[in-house]
């Protein structure tokens, strides 16, 4: 499974999450977090074509993925321009195509860019899962540390390996 953050920042808890996430991940199933996505240019179609490194290994993360989780923050009722540049370096490429993806939220106050992402996923071919919020206060230190953030990635694994496409998707 790969995961990726949605948030470049260095505190960020979306990226916390997804840490605590693969610390809580059952035996048997192995969490990478891809962290080049600030490394990535500007996405322009004049150049899609073109050997860049940083894309080459986004890419190549994205294709030897079983299943994707992202952790995306909402900024200003949207996605973080980093994070949806991210994804249009792939949009043509086929590397989301018939993925399992899952999203989690770390605010209930996000409430624009769940549906934007879920939305931009599908348009790849993503096979959406539904997305988990899990709330994290932006201050904390250890996302495992507050009070019922691991038994929601323990029920988040859970509910993910009882859906007929999680199960296939990670097995």
């Amino acid at each position: 499974m790969l995961g990726l953050s949605g948030s470049l920042r260095a505190a960020s808890v979306h990226t916390a999450l997804l840490h605590a996430a693969a610390q809580t991940a059952p035996d048997g199933v192995t969490m990478e977090l891809f962290d080049g996505l600030a490394d990535l240019p500007h996405f322009n179609p004049d150049i899609e074509e073109q050997e860049i490194a940083a894309v080459s290994a986004f890419r190549a993360a994205l294709n030897t993925a079983d299943a994707v989780l992202i952790a995306c923050p909402e900024y200003a009722h949207g996605l973080p321009g980093a994070f949806k540049n991210a994804l249009d370096w792939v949009v043509g490429c086929g590397e989301m195509s018939e993925k399992p993806v899952l999203t989690l939220n770390a605010s209930a106050r996000s409430i624009h860019a769940p549906a934007q992402l879920a939305e931009v996923l599908r348009t790849m071919g993503a096979r959406v899962l539904e997305g988990v919020l899990i709330e994290v206060p932006r201050q904390a230190r250890d996302v495992l540390d507050v009070p019922g953030v691991a038994e929601a990635l323990q029920e988040m694994w859970r509910s993910l390996f009882q859906t007929a496409s999680g199960a296939d998707a990670l097995a």
